[in-house]
């Protein structure tokens, strides 16, 4: 049986760079962004164990990387609740102040209709004198009046 070469510090620090920024960490939770210090964690080890005077050229590397991600930062679970606790607030406003124009279309829309009523029963009245009166005339008919000449004007 053959036993296996424990592995240097530098290539635990590696595989917990890897890991981090392919997304699937063992020890830190998913999603956590590169930084020296959690790679130190992912590592298993202190924050601080990961130097530049001990690992020059791997912090050289992910300074490197991190500076490359520049705004691209996956984020993290809590700022996507935030996100979407915000979204749902912002969607409950939105129904709260359709509502209210609902509303508000829907009282215009009875006095609308309300005043339609009141006016068609006024037509209908009117209509009805009109009716009256006219039967009346036709009953005591009014004399005939000459029509008025019209004074021709000579130019």
């Amino acid at each position: 049986m053959l036993l296996s070469k424990p592995k240097s510090a530098e290539a635990n620090f590696r595989e917990a760079f890897d890991r981090l920024k392919a997304g699937v960490p063992k020890v830190l939770p998913k999603g956590t962004p590169v930084s020296q210090n959690n790679v130190s964690k992912e590592a298993g080890c202190d924050p601080t164990a990961l130097r530049k005077s001990r690992f020059p050229a791997l912090v050289t590397e992910i300074q490197a990387y991190i500076a490359g991600q520049g705004g691209e930062r996956i984020p993290s679970e809590r700022q996507r609740l935030l996100k979407q606790r915000q979204q749902s607030r912002n969607s409950r406003e939105l129904i709260t102040d359709l509502k209210a124009q609902r509303d508000a279309a829907e009282s215009k829309l009875l006095d609308a209709n309300a005043q339609i009523g009141i006016l068609t029963r006024r037509l209908r009245d009117m209509e009805a004198r009109l009716e009256d009166l006219r039967a009346k005339a036709s009953i005591f008919p009014l004399p005939p009046t000459k029509p008025k000449a019209i004074p021709r004007v000579i130019v």
